[in-house]
């Protein structure tokens, strides 16, 4: 584990969401799961405190901690795709598990955590020095859902 784990708050249901997150990306997998040893104000003993999970590489920690705090925008994965396929394998499964899609490539899973999925060719246009043509893709981004890196393409060349 690293120095620096991030710790996303679930409402007693962290080890189903590690658990999915898991099938989603390449290099993820479980890791060990904490039971509580006495009860406490998220739940009874032997319930499920924590989960670790590594998700891509980077390792998480999954705490029950109970209704009080909730997701937002606030933090968000930022996925960067490859390809077409890869974005509408994620977008596809995530929203088929009760997602929420919204707009520019942004995606809520079902426990209300915010995923950007992106297309690693969009940021290579936003980044272009050609700055006309990275208006024109911005714009045709911010009319979609989904991204789809033909309509991207065809608006960055003009």
């Amino acid at each position: 584990m690293s120095k620096i784990t991030p710790c996303l708050w679930y409402d007693g249901d962290a080890e189903e969401a590690a658990n999915f997150y898991v099938t989603l990306l390449p290099d993820s997998r479980m890791g060990d799961v904490t039971r509580s040893p006495a009860d406490n104000p998220s739940g009874p003993a032997g319930m499920v405190l924590t989960v670790e999970f590594t998700l891509a590489g980077q390792d998480f920690v999954g705490l029950n901690g109970g209704p009080l705090f909730k997701f937002n925008e606030a933090i968000s994965f930022q996925i960067e795709c490859a390809d077409q396929e890869e974005i509408d394998r994620l977008w596809n499964r995530i929203a088929s598990n009760g997602g929420e899609p919204g707009p520019c490539g942004w995606i809520k899973d079902r426990w209300g955590l915010s995923w950007q999925i992106n297309a690693a060719r969009m940021t290579e246009m936003l980044k272009s020095e050609d700055r006309e043509a990275a208006r024109r893709a911005m714009e045709a981004m911010l009319e979609m859902g989904k991204l789809d890196i033909a309509k991207l393409e065809k608006a960055f060349a003009g």
